[in-house]
């Protein structure tokens, strides 16, 4: 073992350790929890389809909400950072619109059981008071990650925007909700549809040069 091996094993704390743990068990989880949804998922289902007992996941979890509430912070601090390469390599506001229309069509294609736990878990959030801190949390940085592409495209339109980020999340968070469900009832054309939707909105979100 070289010394800098032993050293980077050293420095490994046993917060560390149980940091890895709780991540590679929220891992696990999350094929579950968007498969069964928040209501139908309980710790030992959770376990039941994992490679870990249920003990193990009771031990880092307390119970299925916070373990449910882990794993959709950490699945959405990847997730808002899949569009930052669409606002990085944007060099017209065409192309902009375009590779952000593409980029949400690939994220319901690839990740829809986990869209749809998101989904699942923001409107529990209206009966379950402990929801609520981390929803707003996680709404916050997905508004943040809409905003960015949105000020981006108007920079590149040589134009301001029209309305809030509030605002502008809302209307995109719409168009996305409901192409999910299309996709998930397997409905023809809900993707081509998206990708229109996305186009035509964006430059109402500009004000008239």
């Amino acid at each position: 073992m070289s010394p800098d091996m032993t050293t980077a094993t050293a420095r490994r704390t046993p917060a560390d350790k149980h940091d890895e743990r709780r991540r590679a068990l929220a891992d696990s989880a999350l094929r579950t929890l968007g498969e069964l949804g928040y209501a139908r998922a309980s710790l030992r289902e959770i376990a039941n389809n994992s490679e870990f007992s249920h003990g193990v996941v009771h031990y880092y979890f307390h119970d299925k909400l916070e373990l449910i509430v882990y794993c959709v912070r950490q699945y959405k601090a990847t997730c808002v950072h899949r569009y930052d390469g669409v606002v990085a390599d944007a060099t017209t506001a065409d192309g902009l619109v375009a590779a952000f229309a593409d980029k949400l069509v690939e994220t319901i294609v690839e990740e829809a059981p986990m869209h749809r736990l998101w989904y699942d878990l923001r409107s529990q959030s209206m009966f379950e008071v402990s929801l609520r801190e981390a929803v707003l949390q996680i709404d916050q940085t997905l508004e943040d990650m809409v905003w960015r592409v949105v000020s981006t495209y108007a920079d590149l339109a040589g134009a301001a925007p029209a309305m809030t980020p509030h605002v502008a999340y809302g209307l995109l968070d719409g168009l996305f909700q409901q192409a999910l469900l299309g996709y998930l009832c397997e409905r023809e054309g809900v993707l081509d549809d998206l990708r229109a939707q996305v186009h035509d909105l964006m430059p109402v979100l500009l004000r008239p040069a």
